[in-house]
């Protein structure tokens, strides 16, 4: 009864998707029809939290009637995942993207009550048509209630060893809040096209949501680089894999959004382009949604093969990006006046900034489709691997880091020469700290020298520029102080990807009980093995002592073997430090009777780095948005512009539709 009840939910959202479509159409005020596009929004997030409700149901109940259930869970699987699993596979993945969905839209209608009823009826109206499109790829391809009846098996097949981890239950629904967030820039950007609101207002109220999105984009893709660091045993935290790609690309055109939308706001120029940026990212999270979900490339992340689903996601890709091209090929107007700025300015180095992420993005876009234009043409597969992406993601990141350097001491449209001359100063900083790591030899690797550099050239010109707005009694904004975090966040990432990437150190060992071997600075001392008898499967524990100087510390690796399936799983030990891990994972034994077994250690220096540098990015965006008065909490306060209005004749630029 509760699958039936989750599939008449999921019926009703349709029905209520389909209702709030009519917001789009200006026809909708004239018959009050707009009036039930609110109501709409919140039964839609209510019966979608009912169907994912059901669905949970049935995993905790283990009712394996229901098909999906069966293929994805069985009796051995602790409780906690078995409520991850309810999004474990195709199926629940997508339920959990339409309940997000809905959360989404439900948070607009709450947090949107001052935009103009048109803008706000007319974005709403651009979401429920996209769940609408949702809801029925759901119900007609992929629907998690189908039962089994009369031929109910007593066992499911399990969740996939790989999903039975922390990982699962934390980095979906991280992802979808980011993937599926994009959405609201999106219907934004339409709406304001549709409605001819294209002026400084729609910039101010997208960028909120842009930078929401981005934030929760941003942790999404850190977690599961985490979570293939430590789960998959290869010691890499990125593969460079089309479904790494899908959600990377989104991630690029949001980041070029923000910087474009900043300009904007302040400004009133790169109107149509941040409109063109907030239809790109989302696309492109479509986009991934069907590389992921169609099968044309193969992926250990992706989720189904099946060539009707594939056609439905490319068709509604179709529909929903030719559409907003069109509008915005349609509406969008040349702006009203010009504004002119030098080279020495934001806008110049924002401008180089957006050229540096598209430009990063056409690499990946090409690298993840090229090989299936090259299948279709030739018939022969092709694979684009690491080499390809580095040689050109390894001086884009240097190239990033050099731009943004500067950009918190510049001043909008022309920078004065004393403020040139402070810069430059800082700038010189990175010479000498180059000249230092290479001659004490600190690191041996130019790329790791030139990256640490760099990246402490970003956090001393941001850190000066707060200090120095603070002493000089200036405001400083929410604004300000989260794109300084954020780009601080971004050079904590590069240095630790710079520096774990060309100086980690990595062995494979042939090791028997009370071996030894040594890697970087420790020695690692293998005291054998132990066997571990947990409820849904049985482990081989291999038992290392690792010691450097005075530190000495013991870590336990294994080799799982799951009861149900069969399934083999490696478990990496690691031990974490903010300079190094240490990492062990166990190999196949060599020789049962003498305890000989295949092991791979590595050190690996500065990779904590990567996933700090992703959550102060991520704290940046959010501190972007909150309403904090910032200037209060320094014990005193600068006058601000009391509206949109007083910005805009502080800048000299005139607001209107």
């Amino acid at each position: 009864m509760i699958p039936e009840i989750g599939h008449f939910a999921l019926v009703l959202v349709l029905a209520l998707s389909a209702l709030g479509f009519f917001g789009v159409f200006q026809f909708s005020q004239k018959y009050g029809l707009h009036e039930l596009v609110a109501p709409s929004v919140v039964g839609q997030f209510v019966f979608a939290a009912i169907a994912f409700v059901c669905l949970v149901s049935s995993f905790l109940a283990d009712d394996f009637s229901v098909e999906y259930v069966a293929s994805h869970s069985n009796t051995l699987l602790p409780w906690y995942y078995k409520i991850s699993a309810a999004w474990g596979g195709h199926e629940g993945s997508f339920l959990l993207w339409i309940l997000i969905m809905t959360g989404w839209m439900t948070a607009v209608l709450a947090f949107s009550k001052d935009l103009p009823t048109a803008f706000q009826v007319s974005a709403l109206g651009i979401l429920c048509a996209i769940n609408l499109g949702f809801v029925l790829f759901s119900l007609l391809t992929s629907n998690p209630f189908e039962r089994l009846i009369p031929f109910t098996p007593n066992e499911g097949v399990d969740l996939n060893p790989l999903l039975q981890d922390f990982g699962l239950i934390v980095h979906p629904p991280m992802l979808y809040l980011g993937y599926v967030g994009l959405v609201v820039p999106f219907s934004f950007a339409l709406a304001a096209l549709i409605t001819g609101e294209q002026d400084l207002r729609w910039s101010s109220w997208t960028k909120p949501w842009a930078n929401v999105s981005w934030a929760f984009l941003t942790l999404g893709i850190a977690l599961g680089s985490w979570w293939a660091y430590y789960e998959l045993g290869w010691g890499g935290w990125w593969f460079w894999d089309p479904v790494e790609n899908a959600s990377f690309m989104p991630w690029l055109a949001a980041t070029a959004l923000l910087h474009s939308l900043s300009v904007t706001n302040q400004r009133g120029i790169f109107k149509n382009w941040s409109l063109l940026l907030a239809i790109t990212a989302f696309s492109l999270s479509l986009l991934g949604a069907f590389i992921v979900r169609s099968g044309v490339l193969t992926s250990v992340h992706s989720f189904a093969v099946d060539p009707e689903r594939g056609a439905f996601i490319l068709a509604f890709l179709g529909l929903v990006v030719g559409g907003a091209l069109a509008t915005f090929a349609v509406r969008t107007r040349v702006d009203e006046f010009s504004v002119s700025y030098s080279i020495l300015s934001k806008e110049s180095f924002l401008l180089l900034n957006n050229g540096f992420w598209i430009f990063g993005l056409l690499i990946v876009l090409w690298g993840t489709l090229s090989p299936l234009a090259y299948e279709a043409v030739t018939g022969a597969k092709i694979s684009v691997g690491a080499p390809f992406f580095n040689a050109f993601f390894v001086p884009l990141g240097i190239a990033l880091l050099i731009s943004m350097s500067p950009v918190s001491m510049l001043s909008w449209k022309r920078t004065p020469r004393s403020r040139v001359k402070e810069a430059g100063y800082l700038c010189v900083t990175f010479f000498p700290v180059v000249l230092i790591l290479l001659l004490l030899q600190v690191i041996d690797s130019y790329t790791a020298v030139i990256s640490l550099s760099l990246g402490f050239l970003v956090v001393v010109t941001h850190i000066y520029s707060i200090v120095e707005r603070l002493r000089k009694k200036q405001e400083v904004t929410r604004s300000f102080v989260g794109m300084s975090v954020a780009h601080i966040g971004f050079a904590v990432c590069l240095i630790g990807i710079g520096t774990t990437s060309t100086t980690s150190v990595e062995r494979d060992v042939r090791m028997e009980a009370q071996g030894i071997a040594d890697i970087g600075p420790y020695e690692v001392r293998f005291l054998g093995t132990k066997e571990i008898e947990e409820v849904n499967y049985h482990a081989t524990q291999g038992v290392f002592l690792i010691s450097e100087k005075s530190d000495v510390f013991e870590l336990r690796a294994e080799k799982r073997r799951y009861k149900s399936g069969g399934a083999i799983m490696t478990e990496a030990a690691i031990k974490p430090g903010l300079f190094s891990d240490m990492y062990i994972s166990l190999g196949d034994p060599i020789d049962i009777e003498t305890g000989v077994w295949a092991v791979r250690l590595h050190w690996k220096p500065f990779v904590r780095w990567i996933w700090v540098g992703a959550i102060l990015m991520a704290l940046g965006g959010l501190i972007s948005v909150l309403r904090l008065e910032l200037s209060r909490f320094f014990f005193w306060r600068a006058r601000r512009p009391n509206n949109l209005k007083d910005r805009s004749d502080k800048t000299g630029l005139l607001t209107g539709s």
